[in-house]
């Protein structure tokens, strides 16, 4: 390794502390799309468990009756004119990355009322594609500080010695 002066060395550390900015930034982007994707494809079909949140119940007969009276087809649960999926929205603000909703449709939704059971969507499509987004931040924060070549498995992130 080169001898840096103080200056350079500091010079060297601005520029990575730049660098993992850029990381967390691009990761979440990216993390928040992966999460926001899964939970727009998630409204319509039923969905099964996914950590704490139970499998989706079939919509009660008068639920059914309701939408077919209404033009809509008879079994696509949270899924009528569209309306709610299109409110999901994602935003990333500086370490931060959230993906929702301001339908108040989806509240109920998600969390269920007296009279329609819980179908969790947004943190259902979270513990879903879990993996995924770890792994999307991941190579965004080791490519950046590494190169792409350690993320691609050229070389070794932790030497075994």
């Amino acid at each position: 390794m080169p001898s840096l002066t103080p200056v350079e060395f500091a010079g060297l550390l601005a520029g990575m502390v730049a660098e993992v900015e850029n990381a967390v930034h691009e990761g979440l982007e990216k993390a928040t799309k992966i999460v926001q994707r899964e939970a727009k494809a998630e409204l319509g079909r039923y969905q099964d468990a996914a950590g704490p949140f139970p499998a989706w119940a079939e919509l009660a007969d008068s639920t059914k009756d309701d939408r077919v009276r209404h033009g809509y087809p008879e079994n696509e649960p949270g899924l009528r004119s569209g309306g709610m999926r299109d409110s999901i929205e994602r935003n990333v603000q500086g370490r931060t990355g959230r993906v929702g909703s301001n339908d108040d449709k989806m509240v109920y939704f998600e969390l269920g009322t007296t009279k329609q059971p819980p179908r969790s969507v947004l943190a259902g499509a979270l513990i879903r594609k879990e993996d995924e987004v770890a792994k999307v931040i991941g190579h965004h924060f080791v490519g950046h500080l590494f190169g792409e070549q350690v993320v691609g498995g050229a070389l070794p992130v932790i030497n075994d010695e």
